[in-house]
């Protein structure tokens, strides 16, 4: 090899070395990509989405009632949960035949809450369908997933500490129906789709 080829095949590894150092600070501070594996954000969020999460935002504002939050989930903090943050510190919550409110007053979430029924014929669940009033502690969350009827959430494992939080969901990027072939599952219209 002569003196080009060798300072060539340099620039070369100095240029994937430093790509990679800059995907990893990328994916550790500022976003990183996650896979929507279970159905407990329908219809926000299907199985088989593929989503970005802001890991910075939290540092420069509070969580507010309504995010899409990515986090450790508490009795297992090697998996990652995420649901939508439904109380804040200090509010007292309660579920009532699956009503939530939020210090005595209901919470309208009829543009994300999704339920399989109506009231009429349901057999009411503890704690999914009512849940005796709490107040939630300083630094924690309560989160709920909008498939109310088949999420395991807050209502099951209780608070979302903040230091468990990873960020805050904002776009799908990539959707794919995991049970039709490519390209029939391919879910165009949510490319690039805003999470809400």
């Amino acid at each position: 090899m002569d003196k080009t080829q060798k300072s060539l095949s340099r620039e070369y590894i100095e240029a994937i070395i430093l790509a990679l150092i800059f995907a990893l600070v990328i994916r550790s501070f500022v976003v990183q990509a996650f896979k929507i594996p279970s159905g407990s954000m329908v219809p926000t969020l299907l199985v088989g989405d593929q989503i970005l999460v802001d890991k910075l935002v939290y540092k420069f504002r509070e969580p507010k009632r309504g995010d899409i939050m990515v986090f450790k989930y508490p009795q297992d903090p090697s998996r990652d949960f995420i649901k939508r943050l439904v109380g804040l510190p200090g509010e007292k919550i309660e579920v009532r035949d699956r009503i939530v409110y939020i210090n005595d007053m209901p919470l309208d979430d009829s543009m994300y809450a999704y339920h399989e029924s109506g009231l009429e014929g349901y057999f009411p669940v503890v704690p999914r369908d009512n849940f005796n009033p709490v107040i939630i502690p300083e630094g924690k969350y309560f989160m709920m997933g909008d498939n109310r009827e088949n999420s395991m959430d807050s209502r099951w494992w209780g608070f979302l500490d903040r230091e468990a939080v990873v960020g805050r969901a904002f776009t799908i990027y990539w959707s794919r129906d995991i049970y039709r072939m490519l390209p029939l599952g391919m879910r165009w219209d949510r490319f690039g789709k805003l999470i809400h």
